[in-house]
């Protein structure tokens, strides 16, 4: 048999609020269409789901089951009408992001946005290597999340980390000898941090290798040919941390921030950055090799 979700959410007003009057006042009925509501139910249903008498209002026991599947199917089809109801936001987001923020979980957060707002359209620049804070200034990005130092005072804090010097398990150099690196090409913040604390030493140096990629920087990394700034939570299995070790000096602890060109930004932006904003504060990486902190 179907039964119709208004008897349904007449029945659970009831058996919430205790009584016939007070479910009337909840759904803007009258007393006695609850009364004929409740009627009409029990008959369908076949059997008595309230027991009256003039003090109380109590449930029978076929009551107390029927009461649990209603609440569930009432939560279904209130889930279904928030999935497929006409969003009234509609118009572009332009939204940068570094590689190492996301990561894997970035197509699922453009996914859940796409669906609660299918009239939106997203522009979305993923790089390490571009000046996003910049291509916010310009109005090229609606937001964007950056990697800064720490009370920057750029914008909203979604997640803390700390830069660190990062090498294969295996790498190592002869003594006496300049230290290689890879790097992001300019204006990546990863290279000007770790660039501006070697400029503070003594320690010789050069750059061997350079990629736009993060993918093509860990490779580097994983062949040995290179040492490299990260954040702490991108150090993968095969790489190990070598702060304190060759000289280098220590780095910097960093933040992952959400910017925005515009306190007054237009809604669909508003609701992509909560959407950002809500992210959970933990790095998306697999838990760490005990491996990578030898040399910590």
């Amino acid at each position: 048999m179907d039964f119709d979700p208004a008897l349904l959410r007449t029945f659970v007003a009831v058996t919430e609020t205790g009584g016939f009057t007070r479910a009337a006042e909840r759904l803007h009925l009258t007393q006695s269409a609850i009364s004929h509501q409740i009627r009409r139910l029990e008959e369908q249903v076949g059997r008595p789901l309230l027991r009256r008498t003039t003090r109380r209002l109590t449930l029978t026991e076929d009551g107390e089951d029927f009461l649990r599947h209603a609440g569930q199917i009432l939560q279904s089809l209130d889930a279904l009408t928030r999935r497929f109801q006409p969003s009234p936001i509609a118009g572009v987001v332009r939204f940068g992001v570094p590689e190492n923020f996301i990561g894997d979980r970035l197509p699922n957060v453009l996914c859940q946005f796409a669906r609660a707002f299918p009239s939106i359209r997203l522009d979305v620049s993923v790089s390490m290597s571009m000046d996003l804070r910049q291509m916010v200034e310009a109005d090229e990005l609606d937001l964007a999340v950056i990697i800064a130092l720490p009370d920057s005072g750029a914008g909203t804090v979604l997640r803390r980390t700390r830069w660190v010097w990062v090498a294969a398990d295996y790498f190592d150099v002869p003594a006496n000898t300049s230290l290689p690196f890879a790097f992001f090409p300019p204006p990546c913040i990863n290279r000007q941090v770790g660039i501006s604390a070697l400029d503070g030493t003594a320690v010789e140096w050069h750059v061997v290798f350079t990629s736009p990629s993060q993918q093509g920087l860990h490779a580097a990394i994983l062949a040995g040919l290179a040492i490299t700034v990260m954040a702490e939570d991108d150090v993968e299995p095969g790489m190990r941390i070598v702060d304190g070790e060759y000289g280098l000096p220590t780095l910097p602890d960093a933040e992952f921030v959400l910017i925005w060109n515009s306190l007054d930004a237009a809604p669909a932006v508003c609701e992509f950055g909560k959407l950002i904003r809500d992210l959970p504060a933990t790095a998306p990486n697999p838990a760490p090799n005990p491996m990578r902190l030898r040399g910590a």
